[in-house]
């Protein structure tokens, strides 16, 4: 059996349901209209309503009315700033977890309506410690919509909020364009011969390895290690396809420190011509004779 149960909003304003014995003054029936009552908005257990707007909702007299909230209030369960019309419904939450990031993101709209005072930073505080148990992907989703350091917005700093979020990524943008090089122009500054770097990046790019600040230390380490330059490395990855280099591999035979391909080539036909006549056979003329 499912633990909740849906009651529309559009309940209260219902002809039928207006026809009813109205609720009497108590703190049950306050908790269940806080709950579902028409204030009630996207962003679980916060929204805007005054004292009186209530009040006047359920029929009831102010003084009434603050005595159930006081009931209320005093289990923990409602906190309000009548000052600024903001209430907020501490656990709400916990029992309307967003189905998705794209709902944590959907919030900002509505929260940026609400009226901003202390109990505003308060909850926002509180919501991103709760979402924060729900994935990266939930967490993710709030930072990008509210900002990481959320706690330190005080009541004057958030009506600029929004701006300043903008304001920073975009610092952060130009940051990352002004600090990010093209791989040819680290290699050229590293010392590596242009037309290696240039065969060693295409090698990267057609095997879709991405040529990192890891990768690049990872290079020159192992190429020190091997006592070869980084440029050597680079031409013996390109020579046996590796897009990598690892000072343990047997990197020697038939790399770029032997010749060119045709020095190479040379040098392998030799060496079986000299075996072959090391047993016994002759060539004159291009002719073999056993």
């Amino acid at each position: 059996m499912s633990r909740y149960r849906k009651i529309e909003v559009k309940t209260w304003s219902d002809t039928k349901f207006r026809k009813l014995s109205g609720i009497p003054t108590s703190g049950q029936g306050l908790w269940f209209f806080l709950l579902t009552g028409p204030h009630t908005g996207p962003i679980p257990g916060l929204f805007r309503a005054g004292r009186a707007g209530m009040s006047e909702e359920l029929s009831w007299d102010l003084e009434g009315f603050d005595k159930a909230f006081a009931e209320v209030s005093a289990q923990g369960m409602a906190k309000a700033d009548f000052n600024a019309r903001l209430v907020w419904l501490p656990k709400a939450i916990n029992h309307n977890k967003p189905e998705s990031p794209n709902v944590v993101r959907s919030w900002r709209a509505e929260f940026n309506l609400l009226p901003e005072c202390a109990l505003k930073v308060e909850a926002l505080e509180s919501m991103r410690a709760f979402i924060s148990k729900l994935g990266e992907g939930y967490i993710k989703a709030f930072d990008e919509t509210f900002g990481k350091a959320c706690g330190k917005h005080s009541a004057k700093t958030i009506p600029n909020q929004e701006q300043e979020q903008e304001q920073e990524q975009e610092q952060e943008q130009e940051q990352e364009r002004g600090t990010k090089r093209p791989a040819a122009a680290i290699l050229a500054a590293l010392g590596v011969d242009p037309t290696v770097a240039a065969d060693w990046l295409l090698l990267r790019k057609t095997r879709k390895a991405s040529v990192t600040k890891t990768a690049l230390e990872g290079m020159q380490r192992e190429a020190d290690k091997a006592g070869i330059t980084l440029t050597a490395a680079m031409r013996i990855c390109c020579e046996k396809g590796w897009t990598s280099f690892d000072s343990s591999w047997n990197w020697k035979s038939e790399s770029g420190t032997g010749g060119t391909k045709a020095d190479q080539v040379a040098k392998q036909n030799a060496k079986v011509a000299a075996d072959f006549l090391g047993d016994g056979a002759k060539v004159v003329d291009g002719v073999v004779n056993a």
